[in-house]
């Protein structure tokens, strides 16, 4: 069967299903006139809604739909489904009630307002598939002026696995993070925050590249583009992304296809690991990265080895921060990596669990859940 046959079948990825029988002697504690006496305590004291009802186990998946999956700006209704397929494996493996909620605005200053207002109805929000640069004023507002947690997997969830198998590879190639050169090409989404991740987490030379070249004041397209280049690049040094490649030992890619050659790869330092994550073509293919020298390859696709998979990250984080209704810190984020990093048993083909692996999904709620406490 072609995807569209099993989705016309399925008609939906998820449904509400209730937890007891409904008869015509429980209806009235369970609607009218019942429920007025939970209605009061829950507008009296606004955290009661948690105890009284499925707040705490539900969270929404917000899309604008201006850039999902590979299909660039196809809005709310193309978005629909793949927040769909979100809730579904919200519910698989983090034992959520995930909505998909596709709206139908890019306006900034309109979706921060939007979700804002739904927040009485949620233990959580799971932000999703929304272009950059808006994307971090979005998180950063619903962050703090929201009292639940906000996530956005395309930020923070790439960020964390990517972490998270980058330990594993360093540890293989017998490399320290605070000695190697890192090169993160793609500062969108994704990329913005794993630099701000890999800084956090103790790495020194860091060279962040986006369709310019090196981030310098000269070269930066917005705020964050600016903030990320005064982090990393303090004397405001121009340079081309293969100017940047020579020596290093890291190359992150969340950009396009066929972006890389062999002789990139044969200039780096010796043992070079190679993050190529553009989905569905790789900055470079694992083979012409073997066969020149590269050390470790991971990409986005599950057709090769060591594949850097969101699904990973968000269901744990989000259930252990909703469940204890506490915000999502870089020290959470770092945490998180950790805890994925150690499930594994690394080798050079294998620096990163299978995503569908529950014993891991389980080890990274109960790991966060003690960190939260």
């Amino acid at each position: 069967m072609r995807p569209l046959d099993i989705h016309k079948l399925l008609q939906g990825k998820y449904k509400i299903t209730i937890p007891l029988e409904v008869t015509e002697e429980n209806l009235k504690y369970l609607y009218t006139p019942g429920v007025a006496e939970v209605a009061l305590e829950c507008a009296k004291e606004p955290s009661n809604a948690f105890i009284y009802t499925r707040r705490k186990h539900v969270i929404a998946v917000v899309s604008d739909g201006s850039a999902v999956l590979g299909l660039g700006n196809i809005g709310p209704y193309g978005a629909l489904p793949v927040m769909e397929g979100k809730a579904m494996l919200f519910k698989e493996f983090g034992n959520l009630d995930a909505f998909p909620v596709c709206l139908g605005t890019q306006n900034t200053e309109e979706i921060i307002s939007i979700v804002k207002a739904l927040e009485p109805s949620f233990g959580g929000i799971n932000l999703e598939d929304i272009s950059a640069p808006r994307c971090f004023e979005i998180l950063k507002h619903l962050d703090s002026e929201t009292s639940i947690p906000v996530f956005h997997d395309d930020q923070q969830g790439t960020a964390v696995v990517v972490l998270a198998g980058l330990q594993n590879a360093l540890k293989l190639a017998g490399k320290r993070i605070s000695d190697v050169k890192i090169v993160v090409n793609g500062i969108g989404a994704a990329g913005y925050n794993i630099t701000k991740l890999l800084l956090e987490y103790g790495a020194k030379n860091v060279y962040p590249c986006d369709v310019y070249g090196l981030l310098n004041e000269s070269t930066a397209l917005h705020e964050y583009h600016l903030e990320i280049s005064r982090l990393t690049n303090p004397k405001n040094i121009s340079a081309t992304l293969k100017e940047c490649l020579k020596d290093a030992d890291v190359f992150i890619g969340v950009s396009k296809g066929n972006l890389l050659t062999g002789e990139d790869i044969k200039q780096m330092a010796k043992n070079p690991v190679i993050f190529a994550l553009a989905n569905p073509t790789p900055e470079i293919m694992p083979d012409t990265a073997y066969e020149n020298g590269a050390f470790i390859v991971a990409t986005g696709r599950s057709d090769f080895p060591n594949q850097v998979n969101n699904l990973l990250a968000f269901p744990g984080i989000m259930r252990a921060a909703v469940e204890k209704q506490r915000k999502i810190t870089h020290t959470i984020l770092l945490k998180a990596a950790e805890i994925i990093s150690k499930t594994v048993e690394p080798s050079r083909y294998m620096i990163l669990p299978k995503a569908t692996d529950r014993r891991l999904h389980e080890m990274l709620y109960k790991g966060l859940i003690e960190i939260f406490d």
